[in-house]
């Protein structure tokens, strides 16, 4: 539906952008020259229809509407979820705290942070969405053996900061075994290296086949291999068999220092 009015006006002045119109009361109004028929000159007569279009209106608040809920569903019934941590690996001296994958609803991640004892570490964290969910893992290390510490995350986002959960972590004691995790590099042998795992079984350790972020320690007896220069980059502990045995041997563990691969 379509309402109309329409009025007479006399041109007063008619420039290339706009026009001044006199009306019949002698009212000055500016209009656009665009909009006036093609050959107008000053003093020309002008008769101006003014339409309301109800249904464009209607139209138009319904997509607007259509619009606002949209914008509600994609971005204001959701908002992020706190982290949600765990442990991955606890030794005499560092513990690797993982977490599952972050969700972030529609909000941006901008920083991650660890918390150890309600204190924030200065450690290098995920800086997005993409590296935090690939990662899932930060190692804190510097611990002392033996003692209990609490351990959470704080994640700040574009709607908001969210805490995890609180982990209480006990560090090992120097007799827990448990916590070494081996991999193994250039040795003397299979056999060599099959009697070493048969070791770290009764010790209640565990080996692994690819340095990662839960290792310990490699063993080997050269300096050479793609293990032994995983641990070079770093900066894991590479050790000679003799290690493995003396742990078992002292029912304890062993400085790394004292059978470092020269």
């Amino acid at each position: 539906m379509t309402q109309t009015s329409s009025a007479q006006f006399t041109v007063g002045k008619l420039d290339a952008g706009m026009a001044l119109l006199l009306t019949e009361d002698y009212q000055l109004i500016e209009f656009p020259s665009v909009l006036l028929p093609s050959g107008v000159v000053l003093g020309s007569v002008v008769n101006i229809d003014v339409c309301r279009d109800r249904e464009t209106e209607k139209r138009q608040r319904s997509d607007f509407r259509t619009l606002q809920e949209q914008i509600l569903r994609d971005f204001g019934t959701q908002q992020p979820k706190a982290p949600v941590i765990r442990v991955g690996h606890t030794t005499q001296t560092w513990v690797v705290i993982q977490w599952d994958a972050l969700d972030l609803a529609s909000a941006t991640l901008r920083s991650l942070h660890l918390y150890r004892d309600g204190q924030r570490m200065m450690q290098a964290m995920p800086a997005t969405l993409e590296q935090a969910n690939s990662v899932a893992a930060i190692k804190t290390t510097g611990l002392d053996v033996d003692r209990s510490y609490e351990f959470m995350i704080e994640m700040r986002t574009s709607a908001g900061t969210f805490f995890s959960n609180t982990l209480q972590v006990q560090t090992h004691a120097l007799e827990n075994l448990s916590g070494i995790c081996v991999c193994f590099g250039e040795c003397e042998s299979q056999e060599e290296v099959a009697n070493l795992r048969e070791t770290l079984d009764r010790m209640g350790a565990s080996y692994a086949d690819a340095v990662s972020l839960g290792i310990t320690h490699v063993v080997a007896r050269y300096a050479a291999g793609p293990a032994y220069e995983a641990a070079v980059r770093h900066n894991i502990p590479v050790v000679r068999p003799d290690w493995v045995l003396a742990c078992e041997a002292n029912g304890k563990l062993q400085p790394a220092i004292k059978y470092a691969l020269e």
